[in-house]
C-alpha cells in the first residue's frame, strides 16, 4: 500500500497537504489495513465454524446444533455492537476502544485454536465481545477523518473502506479455509489469530494518523456513574456465574442452557430498543413519524438476515455433506463458497452506486421501500432456487457446485439493495436525540435474523429440509410483497427523507 501514497504540492499546513492515501487522509489507510485484517481473521474463522463443529475430527455435533451455535454467535456479534458504541461513548473514546477490541479479537482466536474443546466456547465468547466493541467504532473514526458529512470526499473514503472489508473477507477462506480443513482445524484458528495480529500491530505504528477526535470521549461517566456501572456489572456477573455453578455441579447442564437465553435476548432486545425510541416523548411529531417508517425497515431487514446468513451455515453443511465441490474436476474446499460473495460485491458494488445515480438522473430511482421489497424478494428466490439441490440431494446424488454459486450470486444481488441502502435511510431517519445510536440499532435487524434462525435450530428444526427451505423462501417472498404494497404509507411516513 506504501506505492499508493503521494505528496500533494500544496503549501504545508494546508489540508491536503500531507501524504494521502488515494486523495484521502493518510489515517483511512491505517483504519483500511485494521478493517482488513481484522475480516480476514473474523470470516476465515466463520468460514471454518460450521465445518469444525460437525466434522469427525472437529466437535462432530449435528447439523442443527451447529447452525445454532454459528447463529447466535453471529446474532451475538451485531447485539454487542451497541454496547461496543456505548463503552467507546462513555468510557475510553473510539481510538483506544478499537485497539482493545483488536487485543480481545487476537486472544479470542488463539484460544480456539488450542485444542481442547473445552476453550471453544471461550474462544467464541472473547471473537464476539471483540467484534462488538470493533464494530461499533472503527466506521466512526473513518468518519473523523474527513470535514463534516459536506465533505467531497467522505463518501470515497467509505467506499475505499468498504473495498477493506471484502478484500479481507475474500482472502480469508481461500487461506484460513485450505489450510483448517485440509491440514488441521486448529492451525486455520491460529492463522486468524495472526491476521489480527498484524492488524492489530499496524493500527498502533499508523494510529498517529487518525484524527484527534478519535482519541476523545462524547460523554464520560461520572465518578458517579462508574460506580454504579461497575456495581451492576458485578452484581449481573455475579448472578451468572451463581447461576451456572449450581446448573453444573446439579448435573443438569447442557449447551442449551448457555444458547437459549443468548437467543431470547437477541430478540427481545431489539423490539425494547425499537419500543423504548418510539415511546420517547422527547420525539417530535415528524420523528415518531420516521420511526413509524423505520419499523417496516427493521423488521423487513431482520427477515432478510435470517436467511443471508444461512449462507455461511446451513447452505455451507449441505455442501460439505451433499454437494459436489469440483469445478473442471479439480476438487476445492467448502469454505471457499465463503469467497463468493465478496468478490461479487467488489464487482457489483459500483454497477448498483452507477444505476441508482443513472435511475435518480432520470427521474426513476425506486424508492427505498421498493429497494428492500425487491432484496426480500430476491432473498426468497434465492431459497427457491436451493430446493433444486436439495431435492437432487434427495434423490441420492450429489448437487453441482454451480448451484451454490447461483444461490450465493442471487443473494448478492438482494444484499446490494438492503444493505448499504439501509446503513443510508437509517443515518438520514435517526432522531436528533439517538443520531449516534441508531446505526447499533440498524445492526440489531441482523442480531433478530439470527436469533431467529437459532432459536429454530434449537427447537430441532432441520433447515436443510425442502418443506423448511420452502416455508422460509415464501416468507421472504411475501414479506417483500407487503412492503411493496404499503410503499406509498411509508413513504409517507418517512416525511423529507428520500
Amino acid at each position: 500500500m506504501a506505492s499508493s501514497l503521494t505528496k500533494d504540492s500544496v503549501t504545508p499546513g494546508t489540508p491536503g497537504s500531507e501524504k494521502t492515501f488515494f486523495g484521502h487522509p493518510r489515517g483511512l489507510a491505517t483504519l483500511f489495513m485494521t478493517e482488513m485484517w481484522e475480516r480476514f481473521s473474523y470470516y476465515g474463522m466463520r468460514a471454518l465454524l460450521p465445518l469444525y463443529l460437525v466434522a469427525p475430527g472437529g466437535l462432530h455435533l449435528s447439523a442443527a446444533t451447529a447452525t445454532a451455535i454459528y447463529s447466535v454467535y453471529l446474532s451475538l456479534v451485531y447485539l454487542l455492537a451497541l454496547p461496543g458504541g456505548w463503552f467507546a461513548d462513555r468510557v475510553l473514546g473510539p481510538r483506544k476502544t478499537v485497539a482493545v477490541a483488536g487485543l480481545i479479537i487476537m486472544l479470542g482466536h488463539l484460544t480456539l485454536a488450542l485444542p481442547t474443546s473445552g476453550t471453544f466456547f471461550a474462544g467464541l465468547g472473547l471473537v464476539a465481545i471483540g467484534s462488538g466493541l470493533l464494530k461499533a467504532n472503527i466506521s466512526t473514526m473513518v468518519g473523523h477523518l474527513y470535514d463534516g458529512p459536506d465533505d467531497p470526499r467522505r463518501d470515497g473514503g467509505f467506499t475505499l473502506f468498504y473495498i477493506g472489508i471484502n478484500l479481507g473477507a475474500f482472502a480469508a477462506p481461500l487461506i484460513i479455509g485450505t489450510v483448517g480443513e485440509n491440514v488441521n482445524w486448529h492451525l486455520g484458528f491460529a492463522l486468524a489469530a495472526l491476521g489480527m495480529a498484524l492488524g492489530l500491530a499496524q493500527y498502533l505504528l499508523g494510529s498517529r494518523h487518525l484524527s484527534a477526535r478519535s482519541s476523545h470521549v462524547p460523554t464520560p461517566l461520572s465518578a458517579e456513574e462508574k460506580t454504579a456501572t461497575l456495581r451492576k456489572s458485578a452484581m449481573w456477573a455475579a448472578v451468572a456465574v451463581v447461576f451456572y455453578a449450581i446448573v453444573g455441579f446439579s448435573g443438569h447442564y447442557t449447551l442449551n442452557w448457555l444458547l437459549v437465553p443468548i437467543t431470547i435476548a437477541g430478540l427481545i432486545i431489539p423490539v425494547v430498543v425499537i419500543a423504548r425510541i418510539k415511546r420517547d416523548k422527547a420525539l417530535d411529531r415528524v420523528e415518531q413519524s420516521k420511526m413509524s417508517a423505520y419499523i417496516w425497515f427493521f423488521v423487513a431487514a431482520a427477515v432478510f438476515w435470517m436467511i443471508y446468513d444461512q449462507g455461511g451455515s446451513t447452505l455451507s453443511i449441505f455442501a460439505d455433506s451433499s454437494a459436489e465441490n469440483t469445478i473442471f474436476g479439480w476438487n476445492f474446499p467448502v469454505s471457499w463458497y465463503q469467497s463468493v460473495n465478496p468478490v461479487l460485491i467488489m464487482a457489483l458494488a459500483p454497477v448498483f452506486a452507477w444505476l441508482w445515480l443513472a435511475l435518480n438522473r432520470r427521474g426513476k430511482e425506486p424508492s427505498t421501500a421498493t429497494k428492500f421489497a425487491s432484496g426480500l424478494v430476491l432473498i426468497g428466490a434465492s431459497f427457491f432456487l436451493f430446493l433444486a439441490p436439495l431435492t437432487i440431494a434427495d434423490g441420492g446424488h450429489k448437487a453441482a457446485a454451480m448451484w451454490l454459486v447461483a444461490i450465493y450470486f442471487v443473494q448478492t444481488v438482494g444484499e446490494l439493495t438492503v444493505s448499504p441502502v439501509g446503513l443510508s435511510v437509517t443515518t438520514k431517519m435517526a432522531p436528533t436525540k439517538y443520531a449516534s445510536q441508531m446505526m447499533g440499532v440498524w445492526f440489531l435487524a441482523v442480531t433478530a435474523g439470527d436469533a431467529t434462525t437459532g432459536l429454530l435450530s434449537i427447537a430441532g428444526v432441520d433447515l436443510n429440509k425442502t418443506g423448511i427451505v420452502a416455508l422460509q423462501a415464501t416468507l421472504a417472498a411475501v414479506a417483500g410483497v407487503a412492503v411493496w404494497m404499503y410503499r406509498k404509507k411509508v413513504k409517507e411516513l418517512m416525511g423529507d427523507v428520500h
